[in-house]
C-alpha cells in the first residue's frame, strides 16, 4: 500500500533548515517549539531514518535530511504553485472567442485543452460564425478576442498567415469534372461569390447545390461527392481532401487569417490565449514574435494587470 509524506511535517523540515534552529521556524511557522519538533519526530519515525544531527546543541541535517529537502523543496514548491493558481481571483473569469467555423478545427480544440489544463477557473466561450457576423459581434462588443479569414485586415487587425484558398471535394470524387459545377456554401459564407467569380471567369457553368445556412448540410454533399466547395489551404473539413486536378478550375487566390482584440480584457491569460492564437494560425515568424511577447507590428504585447473577475 503506497505511503504518503506529510506536507506539513516536510514545511517544518525546510523551516528548521533554513532557520538553522525550531525556535526560528517555530516563529515562522506560527506554531510552538513543541509543535515543530513533534512534526519533525513523526516524519523521522515514518520513514526509520533521522534528518537532523543534534549535536552540540545544533541542528544540522543529516545525509538522509539533505536527501530528503531537495525532494521536500520541489514537492511545496508545486503544492504552492497549484494552490494559488487554483484559489487566486486573478486566473478566473470568462472570455469570448469567435473562430469561423472553416478554421476551427484541428487548432482550436487544442488550444482549449491546454487553456483549460492551465487555468481551470478561466472559461472561454467558443462562438462559431462566419467571418462577416463575428466582425458585426465584435464592433458591438459581444466578444473579446475573435479570427477572421478575409482578404486583408480592417482595421484593429493583426495579419497572422496569408492562405491559400483551394477547391475542395470527396476523396477520388469527380464531382469537380461534372457540368455544371455544382457548389455547396452556404449563403452567408465568404468563400461563395469568391469561387463565383472565378468560375465567371473562367467560363465554367454553376450551379448551388445547396441553400440555407446549414454549415453541416454543405459539408454533408461534398462528401458524398455531389458538389465541391472552397476552404483555405491546412484547415480542411473531415472527409473533404484538396481537389487534386483543381488545375482545371480557376485559382482562387489567397486569403488573411487575422486577429482581432478588444483590448478589455488583460492579463496573463488573455496574453496566453494570444499566444497560443498566434503559433497556431501564424506563420514562423509570427509564432515566434508571440512567444517573444511582441505583436506582428513589433511592439510589445505583454499587457499588464490581470484578468478581470466575471460579474
Amino acid at each position: 500500500m503506497p505511503r504518503n509524506l506529510d506536507l506539513t511535517a516536510l514545511r517544518a523540515l525546510v523551516a528548521v533548515t533554513d532557520a538553522g534552529g525550531v525556535t526560528r521556524a517555530a516563529g515562522l511557522l506560527n506554531l510552538t517549539q513543541s509543535a515543530v519538533s513533534m512534526q519533525i519526530k513523526r516524519l523521522e519515525e515514518s520513514l526509520g531514518l533521522e534528518f537532523f544531527s543534534r549535536a552540540q546543541r545544533k541542528l544540522t541535517p543529516t545525509p538522509e535530511g539533505e536527501q530528503l529537502l531537495a525532494y521536500a523543496r520541489r514537492m511545496l514548491e508545486l503544492n504552492d504553485e497549484a494552490l494559488a493558481r487554483l484559489t487566486d481571483t486573478a486566473f478566473e473569469g470568462e472570455i469570448r472567442l469567435g473562430v469561423p467555423h472553416d478554421i476551427v478545427y484541428p487548432q482550436i480544440p487544442k488550444i482549449l485543452k491546454t487553456m483549460a489544463a492551465e487555468y481551470p477557473r478561466v472559461r472561454i466561450n467558443l462562438f462559431s460564425c462566419f467571418t462577416s457576423k463575428l466582425k458585426e459581434g465584435f464592433a458591438r462588443g459581444e466578444f473579446d478576442v475573435i479570427l477572421t479569414t478575409e482578404a486583408a485586415p480592417g482595421e484593429g487587425g493583426e495579419r497572422l498567415a496569408t492562405r491559400k484558398l483551394v477547391w475542395i471535394g470527396a476523396p477520388d470524387g469527380i464531382a469537380w469534372q461534372q457540368r455544371p459545377l455544382r457548389l455547396a456554401f452556404v449563403e452567408t459564407c465568404f468563400f461563395r461569390p469568391i469561387a463565383q467569380a472565378a468560375l465567371n471567369g473562367a467560363g465554367i457553368r454553376w450551379e448551388m447545390a445547396v441553400g440555407g445556412e446549414s454549415e453541416q448540410v454543405a459539408q454533408a454533399t461534398v462528401t458524398a461527392d455531389l458538389s465541391i466547395s472552397a476552404r483555405m489551404e491546412g484547415a480542411l473539413p473531415q472527409g473533404a481532401v484538396a481537389i487534386e486536378g483543381a488545375n482545371a478550375l480557376p485559382d482562387l487566390g489567397h486569403l488573411d487569417i487575422c486577429l482581432y482584440q478588444a483590448n478589455v480584457q488583460r492579463g496573463e491569460v488573455v496574453d496566453k490565449l494570444l499566444m497560443q492564437l498566434r503559433c497556431a494560425y501564424g506563420d514562423a515568424q509570427c509564432c515566434l514574435r508571440a512567444i517573444s511577447g511582441e505583436t506582428a507590428s513589433g511592439r510589445d504585447d505583454h499587457l499588464a494587470g490581470r484578468l478581470t473577475a466575471a460579474e
